[in-house]
């Protein structure tokens, strides 16, 4: 019995260690992960529908995040005030001779990456890429509609200049819960008086640390994956109530995006029937913005939702909250709006025998995802 017991307790340990060495904490940092770190992850129970063959691409339509980007100055301004606080701290604890063993050494000596800097929030060079390289794909997947030479009226491109802000106080309140757990859990691994707001700015600093400069052994290094999915949930949260199915104002501000899909959509089957010249009609619309775009149009959709949900929505019912780790959950902020995230709606012209003249294909971060609405899951 004792030796069963010790074999149940090695193996437990062993798959947990074998499960952290798994852990990849870049596709774990919500809505600042980079594109390439999970676009290829694809929900292994969507049941994905092809079009037909005979069917052949008339209009595609592109809602895409803006790639990876610099801190604002007000992150900036953050990572600053977290560097001085921890100098006072290492000097409070040199002054009354505390021992910063278990401290990690490059915490003890560190400084913004960014400090001084007066610009921020701008497009990064790994965001160029990702936007480059996704179009050269987006372009080789679909040559029947990007066969023509440049031309604004055949392919606009549509920016955001300026995004929603939004902040509420009962966000703050959910999240409070999750960092005073892990801020205590820190204090004692480490035996350093770190604050709640050291350990919000240091899990900030870990997503940036990530994705923009490529480092995974400072910051992110100093919670466990337990924490850092409990981190993750709690920024999911944030994005689900300010951007997402949390309230139905959110996605009902993609209703004039879903229109002006729609429109553009009509104008394409139009110019087809009316046998328009090449290059005389509009062929892809382009649009790039902020999270506070994508989110909401991806709700619209009904995208990324837990089995009944879409009749809840159809009534602008706010739905459950996602499930806290270890539960499974849908609603992954990584998923839903990485940096460079995209949807693509496909306008397809179909031969006459075909059940239907035109149909639609839906393409989340270049993968075809099934939608709520219509029938045929792809095919509306």
């Amino acid at each position: 019995m004792a030796m069963a017991a010790i074999l149940l307790l090695f193996l437990t340990l062993f798959s947990n260690s074998k499960a952290d060495q798994d852990f990849d904490i870049r596709q774990h940092l919500s809505t600042v992960t980079r594109y390439g770190a999970v676009k290829d992850i694809v929900d292994s129970s969507f049941s994905s529908s092809d079009i037909p063959d005979a069917c052949t691409p008339l209009h595609l339509n592109l809602v895409a995040r803006h790639g990876t980007r610099s801190p604002t100055k007000k992150r900036m301004r953050e990572l600053e005030k977290l560097a001085s606080h921890i100098r006072e701290l290492v000097k409070e604890a040199n002054y009354n001779n505390v021992s910063l063993q278990k401290v990690p050494a490059w915490l003890q000596q560190w400084e913004s990456p960014w400090k001084g800097k007066l610009k921020g929030g701008q497009l990064d060079r790994k965001g160029e890429e990702e936007l480059y390289q996704l179009g050269i794909r987006v372009r080789e997947r679909f040559p029947d509609i990007f066969n023509e030479e440049y031309h604004p009226d055949v392919y606009p491109i549509r920016t955001t200049h300026d995004y929603r802000k939004n902040h509420e106080l009962a966000v703050n309140k959910m999240k409070e819960p999750i960092l005073v757990e892990i801020t205590s859990a820190l204090v004692k691994r480490y035996e350093f008086k770190f604050t709640i707001h050291d350990i919000s700015s240091l899990w900030f600093l870990s997503k940036q640390e990530s994705s923009l400069l490529d480092i995974t052994d400072q910051a992110c290094s100093l919670f466990s994956p337990t924490e850092v999915a409990l981190l993750e949930w709690m920024d999911d949260l944030e994005v689900f109530i300010l951007k997402g199915y949390g309230n139905a104002l959110n996605y009902r501000i993609g209703v004039p995006l879903l229109k002006d899909v729609v429109q553009s959509m009509d104008q394409a089957i139009k110019a087809k029937e009316d046998n328009h010249a090449p290059g005389s009609y509009e062929k892809a619309r382009l649009r790039f913005a902020h999270a506070e775009t994508v989110v909401p149009f991806s709700c619209l959709l009904g995208l990324f939702l837990e089995g009944s949900d879409f009749e809840r929505i159809q009534k602008e019912e706010p739905l459950n909250l996602p499930p806290k780790p270890p539960q499974n959950r849908k609603w992954r902020g990584s998923i839903v709006a990485p940096f460079a995230g995209n949807n693509m709606l496909v306008l397809y012209s179909c031969p006459a025998n075909f059940s239907s003249k035109y149909a639609v294909q839906v393409i989340h971060n270049e993968h075809p995802i099934p939608i709520p609405l219509g029938q045929g899951g792809n095919l509306v």
